[in-house]
């Protein structure tokens, strides 16, 4: 087990008064067999007017609050202390578990883990059915060929084929046009694999949260540290959820803490509201994650 002291502040700063503001926040990470939260605290400036916390269709906690007094400075600073132990191992597989089989089955039987496998093999507004993309994993599935395998692979081939660049991107850019640069974030790569699983009915989902890297020394620091980070979790009925990270090319472990998941970033931003004024705003987001 390893414990973190997880700091997640987000400020918008207003050139003028915004009077009436109604925010959601997904801040609290998640309850998961491996994962333990053992203390969490959100400050809100100015105090809200109303507040309340309620799951939403993901089991994701989401803090609703609103303000209904003038203010030009919106401050949400969320710290909290987080047990990780080690993901269950995927076992070895006795026979190959074919991807096709994989598609065929979660067809057959939607009601496959409360629906949600089926769920996650749907297109969705940010990642949309892509001819590109599913050209693209084509390669990567060859007939008959092992599920885990395959989504292996293509977790290499996005992270091989793809170069990391901060603002390379926009939280719109489109998978097509990230397939075409050939460069973008974390969120990017993992729209990508999201796009190619479900190109071919894979079920995926995307997982937000935060990784903890401390390298060896001459050795080179995973991207996505002190910032939000991006995953996935593809779905097979004899591995049930398996986590991929496309940017960093491994399977998450005891460093990754998890905070929510969804279809894609519009289920799972960190905050996002309505306000009525403000005019031009600026955001800052910082992030710390320390082991404790």
């Amino acid at each position: 087990m390893t414990r973190y002291a997880v700091e997640h502040e987000t400020c918008y700063a207003y050139t003028a008064p915004v009077s009436q503001s109604w925010q959601l926040a997904r801040l609290t990470p998640r309850l998961l067999p491996w994962q333990k939260l053992v203390s969490h605290a959100l400050q809100i400036e100015p105090p809200p007017d109303e507040r309340h916390e309620a799951a939403d269709s993901f089991g994701n906690t989401v803090t609703h609050f609103g303000l209904h007094g003038a203010h030009r400075l919106l401050r949400v600073r969320m710290q909290c202390l987080v047990d990780v132990d080690p993901r269950p191992g995927v076992a070895p597989s006795v026979e190959t578990e074919p991807w096709e089989e994989v598609r065929d089955i979660v067809r057959r039987e939607p009601q496959l883990d409360d629906l949600n496998a089926a769920r996650m093999s749907e297109p969705t507004p940010l990642v949309p059915l892509s001819e590109g993309a599913r050209v693209y994993a084509a390669a990567s599935l060859a007939p008959g060929r092992d599920w885990l395998e395959v989504v292996t692979d293509l977790m290499h081939r996005i992270h091989d084929d793809f170069e990391f660049e901060a603002g390379a991107t926009t939280v719109s850019t489109s998978v097509d046009e990230v397939l075409h640069q050939r460069r973008g974030v974390c969120q990017d790569f993992a729209h990508l694999l999201l796009a190619c699983l479900r190109g071919h009915g894979l079920p995926a989902r995307y997982v937000s949260g935060y990784l903890l890297t401390e390298p060896p020394a001459g050795q080179p620091r995973l991207m996505g540290v002190d910032a939000s980070h991006a995953w996935v979790a593809a779905y097979s009925p004899s591995h049930g959820w398996v986590e991929f990270d496309p940017t960093n090319d491994q399977r998450a472990d005891e460093r990754y803490i998890t905070l929510a998941w969804g279809a894609d970033f519009a289920d799972v931003v960190p905050l996002r509201g309505v306000i009525l004024g403000g005019g031009a705003q600026e955001m800052d987001v910082s992030v710390s994650v320390t082991p404790a």
